[in-house]
């Protein structure tokens, strides 16, 4: 039976996060380069890319490089360069946005079509897929339901977010940032307008909410769904983050390693797509990492409970209510019986505002909690812990590894030691003294406690079969230790070695487009993009929202996160009310815009 790899993949801000998402049980990484990728801030060295793909490639995990911004004529050539050092450096695929990359003389690595391609519908994912892309990264506002019908479709691998902070936009379809900063989501410097204040009132000026975050989403979390993702056809689970900690890497990574691993147990049709044993040093806890709340978004349709109005800061988990106020500190009635408060936790609540407000733990005595500043806060006040100093410590000293499993046959002449591993594909033989032993138990002995110390290798011996001749010679512990070292050198430079990428012939374009007209949403900034669409029988083009100087009127933003159904009108799901005068609008106190709702679809659009 062919078995299908399940693949965890999560972010790597730098090296150091790649290297501990590898150990934490990540069985690929997504990594960006200096320049080109969609998170401008998490942007890497080649030197250090290289040193991240020799070390996942040892495990058979994979790193791909996220080149997912929108490209101009004026940088067509060094992002040709660049993916060729990507290429150089080691890495297994390109994640891309601009489709123009298609057109470039580059090297043949599997291609993934970032969600910023605005994987959503069924027409655009099938055109993605005629052009060779590998993979698809799909949008995350799809339900179980779309995906199952996307992957009856389709034959791309299919790739989906299942932890992290949401855009609340359509990915690629935003240009807030753009309009309103002159910094483009689409080339990595997004400024986060979602996650400002605005007022919602209607066209008397009668308003519905005043100065609440009402485009901040919480965190997605499918943690409880991957089963149900797995039968819908996704292969292939990504994990948000390249700008996150790398406590939140080793934590989230951990958690769906574990999660993942429990679903491979029962299920022979599929295996995990990467090898070594994990040894985490600590036990994960989504709850104890970054999250503004936990949302399974649309996967189930659509949830009255994914905004974060209130804030769009971390409030981590709830752990109780204020039972006492003193006059220096507050006594918590514990939600859970063995929750403990330690010095140093960061606490926070809403007060009477609904202003997130928080302080920090200056000492503990049972469930009283002394401040470091006493605030301003009421009895049966909820509390929230956002930083858990006792599990943030567990995890920087815990000792997280990865390891291969290997047992050893060793066998003894009278003048030579021969070493293979259990595979029988790699095997050295060392010369020795031939000095007879006067030991030959207390040889055996030695050769079995030398070779179980494999440091900080990569390998853990499960086993060691010793075969000794009659006459075994004589072997100092220096001359054992040698051995081993050079023995496991000489088999970890082998894996490197041996280890092999895929490359794929693409296909010259053929498939037509589904649309005849596209505008700046498809985001067209250079000509190898412009004739790509041509050939697909596009007729008229419009420029990237980028190269364009007017944006009145302009759509700004697509979405599912519907400010009609947060605010109980929807005329779909609710009771629509009459009194209300559209259209709607957003302000921001710099800028109002225009909310269209496109009920049809049930999505709302933003003009500028």
């Amino acid at each position: 039976m062919t078995q299908t790899k399940l693949e965890l993949l999560a972010p790597a801000k730098n090296l150091e996060s790649g290297i501990a998402a590898i150990n934490c049980g990540a069985d690929a990484v997504y990594i960006g380069a200096s320049s080109f990728g969609a998170r401008s801030a998490a942007g890497n060295s080649f030197s250090d890319i290289e040193r991240m793909a020799t070390y996942a490639h040892k495990f058979n995990a994979k790193v791909y490089s996220a080149v997912n911004t929108i490209i101009t004529d004026a940088q067509t050539e060094d992002v040709r360069k660049s993916l060729i050092n990507l290429y150089d450096c080691g890495v297994d695929a390109y994640i891309i946005q601009d489709l123009g990359i298609l057109s470039m003389d580059i090297p043949k690595l599997p291609i993934f079509a970032s969600t910023q391609t605005d994987n959503y519908k069924i027409e655009r994912i099938k055109f993605l897929e005629s052009l060779g892309i590998k993979r698809i990264i799909l949008a995350r506002e799809l339900s179980l339901e779309q995906i199952k019908a996307i992957k009856k479709e389709i034959k791309a691998e299919l790739e989906f977010f299942v932890y992290g902070a949401l855009c609340v936009s359509f990915s690629g379809r935003c240009y807030m940032s753009f309009a309103t900063k002159g910094r483009s989501a689409n080339r990595g410097e997004c400024a986060q307008n979602c996650r400002l204040k605005y007022d919602l009132y209607d066209n008397n000026k009668h308003y519905l909410f005043k100065n609440k975050h009402l485009l901040s989403l919480k965190d997605l979390d499918l943690s409880q769904y991957l089963a149900d993702l797995i039968d819908a056809g996704i292969s292939s689970f990504k994990i948000e983050g390249r700008l996150k900690d790398i406590n939140y890497v080793k934590n989230v990574t951990g958690f769906f390693r574990k999660r993942i691993d429990d679903i491979l147990e029962n299920r022979i049709e599929y295996q995990k797509s990467s090898i070594g044993e994990i040894q985490l040093g600590f036990e994960p806890n989504l709850d104890k990492t970054f999250n503004r709340g936990k949302s399974d978004y649309f996967l189930n349709g659509r949830d009255r409970d994914i905004s974060s109005i209130n804030t769009p800061k971390s409030i981590g988990e709830e752990i109780g209510e204020v039972q006492l106020i003193k006059r220096n500190s507050i006594v918590i009635e514990f939600k859970e019986k063995n929750k403990i408060i330690s010095n140093g936790d960061g606490l926070c609540f809403f007060d009477s505002s609904d202003e997130l407000q928080g302080f920090l733990v200056n000492s503990v005595n049972q469930n009283e909690v002394f401040p470091n500043q006493m605030p301003d806060i009421k009895q049966n006040t909820i509390i929230y812990r956002n930083q858990d100093q006792k599990f943030e410590n567990s995890m920087k000293s815990a000792k997280t590894e990865r390891k291969l499993l290997i047992n050893l046959d060793v066998i003894i002449n009278e003048n030579e030691i021969i070493i293979a591993n259990n595979e029988k594909n790699f095997q050295k033989i060392y010369a020795l003294e031939d000095t007879p032993t006067n030991n030959p138990e207390q040889l055996l002995a030695n050769i079995k406690k030398q070779f179980s110390k494999t440091g900080n290798t990569i390998f853990k011996v499960s086993d060691i079969q010793i075969s000794i001749s009659d006459a075994p010679p004589f072997i100092p512990i220096s001359k054992l230790n040698e051995i081993r070292r050079d023995y496991f050198e000489e088999y970890e430079k082998q894996i490197s070695e041996n280890y092999t990428r895929e490359l794929i012939e693409r296909p010259k374009p053929t498939a037509n487009y589904f649309l005849e007209n596209v505008d700046y949403q498809v985001n067209i900034a250079n000509k190898l993009s412009r004739e790509l669409y041509q050939l697909a029988g596009v007729k008229n083009i419009e420029q990237a929202f980028e190269l364009q100087n007017n944006f009145d009127g302009k759509i700004v933003m697509t979405t599912k996160h519907c400010l009609k159904y947060e605010s109980g009108i929807c005329p779909i799901y609710q009771k629509a009310d009459k009194t209300i005068t559209e259209p709607l609008w957003l302000d921001d106190g710099n800028h109002k815009y225009k909310l269209e709702f496109d009920c049809k679809n049930c999505e709302m659009r933003i003009r500028y």
